[in-house]
């Protein structure tokens, strides 16, 4: 077999390794300028410490079960900004959370694809997102 050959099947099967992680949410696509950035997926949660850090973070997001969801943004920024961005499978945004508003619901089926994206402009600290699924709730109480 020549070496070609071999380099081509090499890069099929890092390129099939590689979707196969992203489409389960291990892998993540980023576009990111920062002097530390630190990105760790969990199954509940997402955890980012950063400094000086601009530019986006996606990862594909799987919810194990159809329920009301919600989500709770917790940044501890010493400047700078950062959002988070729940898209569906056609990259419409579902919702936004900051600063401003750290925290919404929304109905998630378990059969489909998400996307979880960040975006952070010139942000120093950390940031954290957390989701459940809640219980049936009467309107404006909030998941236990």
């Amino acid at each position: 077999m020549n070496i070609w050959a071999c380099f081509a099947m090499l890069a099929i099967f890092l390129c099939a390794v590689t979707y196969f992680l992203y489409g389960r949410g291990i892998a993540v696509s980023k576009n990111i300028r920062a002097v530390l950035f630190m990105f760790r997926p969990e199954k509940n949660a997402d955890k980012v410490n950063l400094d000086s850090c601009t530019g986006w973070v996606q990862r594909v997001g799987r919810f194990h079960e159809s329920s009301t969801y919600e989500l709770i943004l917790n940044t501890q920024l010493s400047k700078g900004e950062a959002e988070f961005s729940l898209l569906d499978r056609k990259k419409r945004p579902l919702l936004k959370l900051n600063r401003r508003c750290p925290s919404s619901r929304v109905d998630l089926n378990a059969d489909s694809r998400y996307y979880l994206r960040w975006q952070f402009t010139n942000a120093t600290g950390e940031c954290e997102l957390r989701w459940k699924p809640c219980p049936l709730i009467m309107e404006g109480e909030k998941c236990k």
